[in-house]
């Protein structure tokens, strides 16, 4: 069966080309849909349908695009009612593409339209699955999701319909089925996901702990909600874009690319209220930055933390990028619904530099300096990285505030004695301080190599360093 995996890493996404005798078919696609008509006339394919497992919350899918410039149908599951022309399938439906067949089984519990897409070879042998977020490489998808668009679905409600879901709709199948999801480690949408992005049902029936054949529902129901950690503020705002629709790529790529002088990018930055991004990297961004921008850099997960960060997707915003970088980056804050950028700074910051404008710099350390500076008497010290990850292993003493709480916690940061904030490499550490300068914040440092270094220096770990057997 010619199946092809699309991974996406920064937003740890998967989508699927399937193709037979000139027919091509796309499963859960981003935002920008070229890749994927490029890919089909690779093969002198026609795109026929574009199929979605459910109303997606991590990322704004590219369905729209897809049969605006293809004229491909776009197909959901059972219960879905988006706000636009789509095919809602029944379960059990049969699609053809070439001489493969694709069956709807409707798999309700992440979301109540969430389903999964049997593949039927040309010989009519069961090939794989496409799960979306049903079933993941070792995990299920989180049930909590779809009540912060819909209040009467609690997470609990949720959670027995997948158990029932998995149970009798998936486990059911063939052992020898490929399992193909729609996002691997790192997303959002489940709490303990695989790095492998396919596996058999039959592996997955031994290895997955939400697929033990003697679990019970309540004890599903328990084990699934346990550890589940607050959804990205912008999840509920990209389900909606995906129900209702949304504008044109297109569109949104000419409104961004505006090439603006420094001057006329500080004008436009002063007469709105534009958000100014810059996502260069932490170390350039601490070497000069423009007063008042924040630093998410695009060599990170750059669309997750724009997510986590910003809070409203109507937010107006001013890019800060290297040269030739525009493009990229307005495409990556649309796939999580960003649609708004209004212009970009010509020639990047060394355009700034030139028509000396106003600079500020923020203050980096590296772990050396920060392990001198720490003993007796030393600043305060933040650490931005997550709970799971502060439990762990970090420095005695340190502060927890998780880099997407920030906002909540601002208080908790002094405005009369210095301070040191670090996450594990520099990057979110980065996202904070521009946060902090931008609200007021000034006496403080970045570790700039963060705690990964700071494990490796020369005093004993155990006289800094608290693992989780001394919490």
């Amino acid at each position: 069966m010619k199946i092809e995996q699309i991974y996406t890493g920064c937003l740890a996404h998967a989508a699927y080309y399937l193709e037979s005798k000139g027919e091509a078919a796309i499963f859960d696609p981003l935002r920008e849909v070229e890749p994927y008509i490029i890919r089909a006339k690779k093969d002198k394919a026609t795109i026929k349908y574009v199929f979605e497992t459910h109303f997606h919350a991590d990322f704004v899918s590219g369905h729209l695009d897809l049969k605006k410039k293809t004229g491909a149908e776009i197909v959901f599951g059972p219960t879905a009612k988006p706000g636009y022309e789509a095919t809602v399938a029944k379960d059990n439906q049969i699609f053809k593409i070439g001489d493969y067949q694709v069956k709807v089984i409707h798999t309700p519990g992440h979301t109540m339209e969430s389903t999964t897409y049997l593949l039927i070879d040309e010989n009519g042998r069961e090939h794989g699955l496409i799960t979306g977020d049903t079933l993941f490489i070792g995990d299920v998808g989180r049930p909590d999701l779809a009540q912060h668009v819909v209040s009467e679905l609690t997470e609990e409600k949720l959670a027995g319909h997948l158990f029932d879901s998995l149970r009798n709709k998936i486990m059911p199948l063939n052992d020898n089925l490929i399992v193909y999801p729609n996002h691997g480690a790192g997303s959002a949408c489940g709490k303990m996901m695989s790095k492998e992005t396919t596996d058999t049902l039959g592996h997955q029936k031994k290895v997955n702990y939400a697929l033990r054949p003697d679990m019970t529902k309540d004890e599903f129901i328990k084990e699934l909600l346990t550890g589940l950690t607050a959804p990205p503020g912008y999840f509920p705002q990209n389900v909606l874009l995906n129900i209702k629709g949304y504008e044109s790529l297109d569109i949104v790529r000419e409104r961004g690319e505006k090439p603006l002088s420094p001057n006329a990018f500080e004008v436009v930055a002063n007469e709105t209220n534009a958000l100014m991004l810059d996502t260069r990297k932490p170390e350039d961004f601490a070497k000069g930055h423009i007063p008042n921008s924040i630093s998410i850099g695009l060599d990170g997960n750059f669309a997750q933390w724009v997510g986590e960060m910003i809070p409203d997707i109507q937010q107006e915003i001013l890019l800060i990028t290297y040269p030739d970088k525009e493009e990229e980056a307005i495409t990556r804050l649309s796939r999580v619904g960003y649609d708004h950028t209004i212009g970009f700074l010509d020639g990047g910051f060394e355009s700034w530099q030139k028509a000396r404008k106003q600079v500020e710099r923020i203050k980096r350390i590296t772990a050396n300096q920060f392990e001198k500076a720490y003993f007796g008497e030393g600043p305060l010290a933040f650490d931005i990285r997550k709970k799971s990850e502060f439990d762990s292993e970090h420095v005695i003493g340190a502060i927890n505030i998780p880099l997407n709480e920030l906002n909540q916690h601002l208080s908790q940061f002094p405005k009369d004695k210095p301070f040191v904030l670090y996450c594990e490499g520099g990057y979110r550490s980065m996202i904070a301080a521009s946060i902090l300068m931008q609200r007021g914040w000034e006496d403080f440092v970045d570790v700039s190599d963060g705690f990964d270094e700071i494990k490796k220096t020369k005093v004993e770990k155990s006289d800094y360093i608290c693992p989780t057997t001394m919490l």
